[in-house]
């Protein structure tokens, strides 16, 4: 970090050879800008798009699928082949445009330059593109210009900057030219300071710039952005694994096969085409796809619930995550200043208690609260704040929302909402002079004539009609500031309906709740007014802010989201940990944290103190400490990481450029959809599209459910190719010769791992989903007892079906015993796809008809069999010969009692549990 902030402007000016008066030369322009080159944000180390692609070609299930399908096409199998093919390039574009569309988040950053500047050079001001801007041009800015590079202020008229896209924080920050003098201080902190990217919200300032393009602040993100490593998911982990694992048993069982078969005297081709059909029928084949669709119907579910899912791999997850880092302003909370509480005369009002009306946007129609009927207090606090006031409010489709300063345009909204329009009560009460906001006097003033009085409110009527007011008076001044300060120029106090002395004990009193409510995170103004019999210029610099009566104080403070504290809840209940990172005052943090129940303790950690902490005390910090304030963009790198490190699957939430480098880091990125930036949706794995927090609760038990299905398929393949196995391994040894052949082996693995796979992953979340712990990120593809269920059912299955065969065989004599052993196996496939719908639950506790289109799959599955079995052309295709009705009940007998033998094992568990 740059020391820019501890310098004075004249000094920053003459270290950088420039000059207020004149700027630049365009000689040392040019000189410069061969030096530092454009002021733009560079595009480095990007992948190529043939880099991505042969990516996506060399992952291990695809290169395993490559070789399956040159292999079918020598056996001349060609549409086997083709099928595999048709997945491998499926897979290919969907992974190929997944990561290109990740790697936009430059393209985006860049669009956060600004097009066009005024600047000084050679003695003249003109307008330049912004990228010709170099270090040492003075630049001039006004309200709604967009900061162009890093800058230091050097001269300011009550400029206030909107920097929420680098900090987190909602409310503009107040400009000045004093220097800091502490070490590290938060880009929040840096009052003197202009950084690319930020808005200027009010008033106007003079920069001198100081870097420009990749050295500014938000070049730096832009630098951490590319130098952020794209980590597999864990889903892709264990994919990976498995899949390596399955290629070496398929190796395994194609020399076993083959061996077995030459020297028990079968053909040579024959024996070669069987070990093959084995070894892709070992290889689940369909598992990339069908991974791919079951995360892509996710998303489609995801979507309707305001969850858009930039990145597949992200549906599974952030089923896996056990920390949510999340940003506070405008992701826990609404990103609008927001009146709360009123303080008056020492008693509070809540305004969201005594205002029926409290949505974001108001409604076209009046509001008929009688607030300002039952406290007079009240009423002058809401016309004096709304008249003392620079902001508007602006007609939209469904309502008015405030334009201007975030916190002029609460007391507006507040005003409304008690039935006191601004632009009515200016009417009655014109502005005739004011003094503007002073960051020294840390207060404004607006003066107003009460010629017309008579149109105001009856309220506000009968008040400038009491003892209270001076009736020969006919101008009013009103002040709102700092609470401190108006107590300094206040000499009154307004006490239910009278005015009396503002003495020690009404100071200590006030003071004593301004602080209270400051503790709470929130922002406090004070009102104060005087009347006076005429106005002139000298009362208006020296006298009007005096002698003024103390009417009371605003607390603001922007407000968490409703739905947001029970999607905490759950979360935790899901085992799921939440923690608040932002760039926003540790007191508003912590308060707006314990109030959602993220913090169940009063620590916090700053980005000042998280600097001087190594990683080791960083790790054992973030074990406990669930809020981060004031904190900078390395910062939140630095929180994931440490959670990372400690074994964490981190998701982590954000809308601004300063989130994107976290984003990225993290396990899994959140933008905000409404609020978010381009960087940050760029960046992200995943976009909010009502930016909810309560929606990532759906997204997680979405990702859950997403993962425990796909374990379900997995788990259903496995049983199922292991029993086909354990048949053709077995057969010969019991005298059957070769069980299966090798297109009814293709044909198993076709029918079975088709329909009734893919139905499985729409199989509806189990009761628990939300109220277990993540699963262990370390846990394997086989973990939780899959792999001993995968050894026994298929083990079951195999049994079974050369039980049926070695039956026919030995009893009837005829070929109908390999066709026997063929449809048991495949019938008895589908037993156990409806028994893998649930890990705990019976078919018939799931309900039978809740996943239709499994049932579906396998009704339709039972009719490509039989068509198989009885059709004349299918029969000379896969060899088949047509069964009795004895023979079929048999087969069908036979597979119901891997179905019931599945259930039966579960209800043993759960009572086994039980006790």
């Amino acid at each position: 970090m740059s020391s820019w902030f501890s310098k004075e402007a004249p000094l920053v000016v003459q270290e950088l050879e420039s000059s207020l008066e004149s700027g630049l030369t365009s000689a040392e322009v040019t000189r410069r800008r061969e030096k530092y080159g454009k002021n733009e944000l560079e595009d480095r180390g990007t992948k190529s798009p043939w880099k991505i692609l042969w990516e996506q070609l060399t992952e291990t299930m695809v290169v395993i699928l490559i070789i399956s399908a040159v292999i079918t096409v020598f056996l001349g199998e060609y549409k086997d082949a083709i099928a595999i093919f048709v997945i491998v390039v499926l897979n290919a574009i969907l992974g190929f445009t997944q990561e290109y569309r990740a790697e936009q988040a430059m393209a985006a950053l860049k669009k956060m330059s600004v097009p066009k500047v005024r600047v000084r050079r050679d003695g003249k001001i003109s307008e330049i593109p912004a990228q010709e801007l170099v270090p040492g041009d003075i630049i001039y800015l006004e309200a709604g210009n967009a900061v162009p590079a890093d800058g230091s202020l050097v001269e300011s008229a009550n400029l206030r900057v909107q920097e929420s896209i680098l900090t987190g924080e909602s409310e503009p920050v107040e400009k000045s030219l004093d220097p800091i003098h502490k070490d590290h201080p938060a880009l929040g902190d840096q009052h003197n300071r202009l950084f690319m990217g930020t808005v200027v919200t009010y008033g106007r300032g003079t920069a001198v710039i100081t870097e420009t393009g990749m050295q500014t602040e938000l070049g730096k993100i832009a630098e951490m952005i590319q130098s952020v490593g794209q980590e597999q998911t864990p889903l892709q982990r264990r994919l990976d694994q498995l899949g390596k694992t399955l290629a070496v048993v398929a190796l395994i069982i194609v020399a076993v096969v083959f061996v077995l078969g030459v020297l028990r005297g079968e053909d040579v081709r024959t024996m070669f085409l069987t070990g093959i059909s084995m070894a892709v029928a070992a290889v689940p084949e369909g598992l990339p796809a069908v991974v791919t669709i079951a995360l892509a119907l996710g998303a489609q579910r995801m979507l309707k619930r305001n969850a858009l899912i930039r990145k597949l791999p992200a549906v599974e997850t952030l089923g896996s995550v056990t920390t949510i880092c999340s940003d506070k302003t405008g992701t826990l909370t609404e990103n609008r200043m927001t009146v709360t509480l009123l303080d008056v005369a020492g008693n509070r009002v809540d305004l969201q208690e005594s205002l029926s009306d409290f949505s974001p946007t108001l409604s076209t129609a009046e509001s008929t609260a009688t607030i300002i009927d039952q406290n007079s207090a009240v009423a002058i606090m809401l016309a004096g704040g709304a008249l003392c006031n620079d902001a508007v409010l602006e007609e939209k489709e469904d309502g008015f929302s405030s334009v201007g300063d975030p916190t002029e345009g609460a007391l507006v909204v507040a005003a409304v909402r008690a039935g006191l329009w601004k632009d009515k009560l200016e009417k009655a009460l014109p502005r005739v002079a004011e003094l503007p906001f002073d960051s020294d006097r840390k207060r404004m003033t607006t003066v107003h004539h009460l010629e017309k009085r008579d149109q105001l409110p009856k309220k506000l009527i009968n008040l400038f009609e009491s003892p209270a007011f001076n009736i020969g008076e006919d101008y009013i001044s009103i002040t709102k500031g700092s609470v401190d300060g108006l107590l300094e120029i206040s000499d009154r106090v307004w006490k239910e309906g009278e005015v009396v002395s503002l003495d020690s004990v009404w100071k200590q009193r006030i003071l004593d709740a301004n602080n209270d409510l400051a503790l709470k995170g929130m922002r406090v103004l004070g009102v104060a007014f005087r009347q006076c019999a005429e106005m002139n210029d000298k009362q208006i610099s020296e006298e009007i802010e005096n002698n003024l009566v103390f009417v009371g104080m605003f607390a603001m403070i922007d407000p968490a989201r409703p739905e947001v504290k029970e999607a905490v809840r759950t979360a935790k209940q899901a085992g799921v940990r939440p923690i608040m990172i932002t760039g926003d005052h540790p007191l508003t943090a912590l308060y707006i944290a314990q109030e959602l129940g993220i913090a169940d303790n009063d620590q916090t950690i700053t980005g000042v103190q998280l600097t001087k902490m190594d990683e080791a005390e960083l790790k054992e910090r973030v074990k406990d400490v669930s809020v981060f304030a004031r904190v900078s963009p390395e910062h939140k790198l630095r929180i994931v990481g440490a959670l990372q490190d400690l074994g964490e699957i981190v998701a982590m939430t954000g809308d601004g450029v300063n989130d994107a480098p976290a984003l990225k880091k993290a396990d899994i990125g959140v933008a905000m959809g409404i609020t978010g930036t381009d960087v940050s949706k760029e960046a992200a794995d995943m976009v909010l599209v009502d930016d909810n927090f309560a929606t990532i609760v759906s997204a997680v038990r979405e990702g859950r459910r997403i993962y425990e299905n796909i374990r379900k398929f997995i788990k259903y393949t496995m049983t199922s190719n292991a029993g086909e196995i354990l048949v053709m391994l077995l057969g010969p040894f019991v005298g059957l010769g070769l069980p299966l052949l090798p297109l009814q082996i293709l044909w198993v693995n076709l029918v079975t791992d088709g329909l009734p796979g893919l139905a499985l992953t729409q199989e509806p979340a189990e009761p628990n989903t939300m109220n277990r712990p993540p699963r262990d990120p370390k846990e394997k593809i086989f973990g939780r007892g899959m792999g001993m269920d995968i050894l026994w059912i298929g083990s079951l299955m195999g049994l079974v079906s050369l039980a049926v065969g070695l039956w026919a065989y030995t009893t009837t004599h005829t070929a109908a015993w390999q066709t026997m052993v063929f449809t048991t196996l495949t019938l008895a496939q589908m037993g156990n796809a409806l028994a893998s719908r649930s890990e705990s639950q019976t078919l018939w506790e799931a309900g039978i008809f809740t996943n239709k289109t499994l049932l579906g799959a396998v009704l339709l599955t039972f009719a490509l069999q039989m068509g198989v079995v009885y059709l004349p052309f299918m029969q000379t295709v896969f060899k088949t010969v047509s069964l009795t009705g004895m023979e079929l009940l048999i087969t069908i007998g036979a597979s119901l009692l891997v179905l019931l033998a599945i259930d039966g094992v579960k209800v043993i568990k759960r009572k086994r549990n039980a006790a």
